[in-house]
């Protein structure tokens, strides 16, 4: 017998209300509900960091995230990082120095850095390294990606100078 609760929250800004299974994972809400499909779900275990989303500016793994717990709250995915049919300054980096092979891996890495660019613009080698190493990628050997994030910091501390 399943148990159902309503659920109110911001996606992506977006006021979003639903009835849902208590136990739902958020991972599978975004995905299966309102059809987000960026957000990958690989372990389900929270150890690959792959289904990474913000909520309330924190990072959260949606595998291992109930619906429920995030009612109220704001989420954001990697459809949110930069309005339809452009890119943020990330994505863009990720294009630029081939940061992503497969894909499967990628969005988790943009909302993990896009948090870390939120909370500081001008992280360090070690704070970029800290964030990436959460999350596993079987394709990249990981230096492109941190060229990436590299690069989202040099373009930041060139505006501000």
């Amino acid at each position: 017998m399943s148990t159902e609760i309503s659920v109110n929250l911001h996606v992506n800004g977006t006021r979003v209300s639903r009835t849902v299974e208590a136990r739902r994972r958020l991972g599978d809400f975004l995905r299966e509900d309102l059809g987000l499909t960026g957000t990958h779900l690989s372990c389900e275990h929270g150890v690959c960091g792959v289904c990474t989303v913000v909520v309330d500016g924190k990072p959260r793994l949606s595998c291992l995230t109930l619906v429920a717990q995030v009612d109220g709250l704001n989420v954001e995915t990697v459809e949110g990082l930069a309005p339809a049919g452009a890119l943020s300054a990330l994505q863009e980096a990720f294009w630029d120095k081939h940061a992503l092979q497969c894909g499967y891996c990628t969005p988790g890495f943009l909302m993990a850095l896009s948090d870390l660019f939120r909370r500081t613009s001008d992280p360090s080698d070690d704070q970029i390294k800290e964030v990436i190493d959460g999350i596993v990628c079987r394709c990249t050997g990981y230096v492109p990606i941190f060229e990436a994030a590299v690069a989202v910091r040099e373009k930041l501390r060139k505006s501000a100078a």
